[in-house]
């Protein structure tokens, strides 16, 4: 059975997303980016964005049934590579116990604002 997890964020709608899709034992949450969705504003500073990224990721983790702890992988795209040391802390923080596998990406982002953009998919194996 396919599920269809909705931060309530306008984009999923306007652009044909969810922010997360559950398959079977995993969920793959989609490239979350730092908006703070209670304003509809995007923070100037990365490491803002990026405890705004996770928040949400984890918000939509928990609606669909999963934790943080069930991530097996991660990709974090930055629009500057000299962005990392101010968000390596808060991943180490956040993934330090869990140590998904995980990729760094240096990538242009759809707006000028985004600074950061997580994805993640976890995995609930059957007991």
């Amino acid at each position: 059975m396919r599920t269809l997890i909705s931060s309530g964020s306008p984009f999923e709608k306007t652009m044909g997303y969810s922010r997360a899709v559950v398959q079977g034992p995993f969920c793959f949450v989609s490239g979350t980016t730092g908006y703070d969705y209670s304003k509809m504003e995007m923070p100037e500073d990365v490491a803002t964005q990026t405890t705004n990224a996770l928040r949400t990721i984890e918000g939509a983790l928990q609606q669909a049934g999963f934790a943080m702890s069930d991530v097996i992988r991660a990709t974090y795209y930055l629009t500057d590579v000299a962005d990392a040391d101010a968000i390596i802390p808060i991943l180490g923080k956040t993934f330090g116990e869990i140590r998904p596998a995980a990729s760094v990406v240096i990538a242009q982002l759809l707006k000028p604002e985004m600074k950061v953009e997580i994805e993640v998919t976890a995995c609930k194996w059957p007991a």
